[in-house]
């Protein structure tokens, strides 16, 4: 199933088009906002607006986005990091400040080997940092491996784009406590039911979130569930894992609209990386991309809510159709709302379940659109 159909040919080509957008931020810094950073979402919107069949509304929407919204400055390299040397380069894992050094480190190794090389060296360094950004370093490297891979000839855009995800990556890294084995017997849907949920009087703000996640080693159920679910081929796995968010974001129309999407985007992103990686790192990857939505649903959720029920019916009794709907996301122009939309309808063409474009719709009616004012990956008004 063809979810990039649309109803003419673009006039430009994806490659050409991700390059483009690639040198139109090539000015941006990692982050921006003031008070709570939050990550440079412009070369992963781009892409995935790109493989949604919007080629030609690339460059429109790059512009949208730099007007919506102010990026702090570029880092600048202090320190060299020698990656021969795991006492240089450890000490400075989820250091921002040292986000130029990172930087300047992968590009030079990916002038002097190939890309795939140096994912795979870098990639079990970096594993066990995953939520990193809320997993935005993983989330953003998978898009430049998208890019790199589709490439005949690779650009140095887009090998410096990759290198800009693994730097965000190592200079954000967050390492979640406990130790994921997926040595359990549960199928995916039943640890994410039997995940024990804990109620907060007034309901979740941002410092009642931060207090979650400073606390979990204490939350109910937390160390125990990091070993439930059973070792699967990980294609399975990843499938279940995207379609098991997909339904917990339907049922959760109460919750602020943006972090559990990442349930969805970071395992679809492991699955654009994942055949680019040795099959020992595949294990390892899943376990701890559970461990990654066990913490969005003890930080986020208080209750099971609408999960595993059709109560999402009520808010989406019928989603566009599938051709319409990369075009309806390019047209709303959130990037949370692009890159979510590409990874549901890219995950339904592997299953087509009908939650996977009803939570895509649903995020389009939860999320400000760009253009609309109040804020980037806000709530409508009136909107639960």
């Amino acid at each position: 199933m063809d979810f990039r159909r649309v109803l003419r040919m673009p006039s430009i080509s994806y490659s050409d088009a991700v390059n483009d957008a690639l040198e139109r931020m090539n000015d941006l810094g990692y982050e921006r906002g003031q008070g709570v950073d939050l990550a440079n979402h412009g070369p992963m919107g781009a892409e995935a607006l790109a493989l949604l069949g919007q080629e030609d509304e690339v460059a429109r929407w790059v512009g949208r986005y730099r007007r919506a919204m102010e990026h702090h400055e570029p880092p600048a390299a202090r320190f060299a990091l020698d990656p021969a040397d795991e006492s240089s380069w450890r000490p400075a894992l989820g250091d921002f400040g040292r986000a130029g050094d990172w930087e300047l480190l992968f590009a030079r190794e990916l002038t002097e080997a190939h890309w795939r090389d140096v994912l795979v060296r870098w990639w079990p360094r970096l594993l066990p940092g995953l939520f990193a950004g809320l997993t935005h370093g993983l989330i953003r490297t998978a898009h430049a491996v998208r890019a790199l891979s589709a490439a005949g000839r690779p650009t140095r855009l887009q090998r410096d784009e990759l290198a800009r995800g693994l730097a965000y990556w190592a200079a954000r890294h967050s390492v979640l406590p406990g130790s994921p084995r997926l040595t359990g017997h549960r199928e995916l849907s039943a640890a994410v039911a039997e995940l024990p949920r804990v109620p907060q009087e007034g309901g979740l703000g941002p410092g009642t979130v931060r207090a979650r996640l400073d606390g979990l080693s204490g939350l109910p159920g937390y160390h125990e569930a990091l070993e439930w679910p059973a070792a699967e081929h990980a294609p399975r796995l990843l499938g279940e894992m995207t379609l098991q968010f997909a339904d917990v974001y339907l049922g959760h129309p109460e919750v602020y609209p943006v972090p559990l999407i990442h349930g969805v985007t970071a395992p679809a992103a492991a699955r654009i990386v994942l055949p680019h990686l040795p099959c020992e790192l595949h294990g390892p990857t899943l376990a701890r991309l559970w461990q990654v939505q066990a913490t969005l649903l003890l930080a986020f959720t208080t209750d099971r809510r609408g999960e595993g029920t059709a109560a999402w019916r009520s808010e989406v009794p019928e989603p566009p159709p599938i051709a319409e709907l990369g075009a309806r996301a390019a047209e709303h122009g959130d990037e949370h709302v692009i890159k979510f939309t590409e990874a549901c309808l890219r995950e339904y063409a592997l299953r087509p379940d009908p939650r996977y474009p009803a939570a895509a719709f649903a995020a389009q009616r939860r999320i400000t659109p760009l253009d609309a004012g109040g804020g980037v990956g806000g709530v409508r008004p009136g909107t639960p």
